[in-house]
């Protein structure tokens, strides 16, 4: 009797093997490879950039960083804005949160770059909520 208890106890988990899609670095527009480079100067972290190409029509990519508290977030949306103003004269279209710092949205028209303190970024998840997009394939010496 303990035999055929314990082996109904023991049951076997099949793992899906969820091989997600990846864009490399090299196939993402110059102006997102360069707000990529300047929220990493910046000391951001856990940098996600998601190519949404074949799933959105609003934007084709999206860059999404954390800081460690409210400065951090606005210092690297500062620097993300300036420099891309400085190098390509590309400015965004809208800026969201920034007061509040606790996320950052800088809307560039093709690719949006959202900035998170730590905790928000954990609430609104959003690489599972675009799950489906392909993620960009950032160099480790970015």
């Amino acid at each position: 009797m303990e035999a055929i208890q314990e082996k109904s106890l023991q049951h076997e988990t099949k793992t899906a093997d969820f091989i997600q899609a990846v864009t490399p670095f090299e196939e993402v527009d110059e102006v997102v490879k360069l707000a990529v480079h300047f929220a990493s100067e910046k000391k951001a972290f856990n940098i996600v950039a998601l190519d949404l190409r074949e799933i959105a029509s609003f934007a084709e990519f999206f860059v999404i960083a954390s800081g460690a508290n409210q400065r951090q977030v606005q210092a690297i949306s500062d620097e993300i804005s300036e420099q891309l103003k400085a190098q390509l004269n590309a400015r965004p279209i809208r800026i969201e949160g920034y007061r509040g710092a606790e996320w950052i949205l800088l809307d560039y028209g093709d690719f949006i770059v959202h900035i998170f303190e730590e905790k928000s970024r954990e609430f609104y998840d959003l690489e599972r909520l675009w799950r489906d997009a392909k993620k960009v394939q950032i160099p480790e010496n970015i």
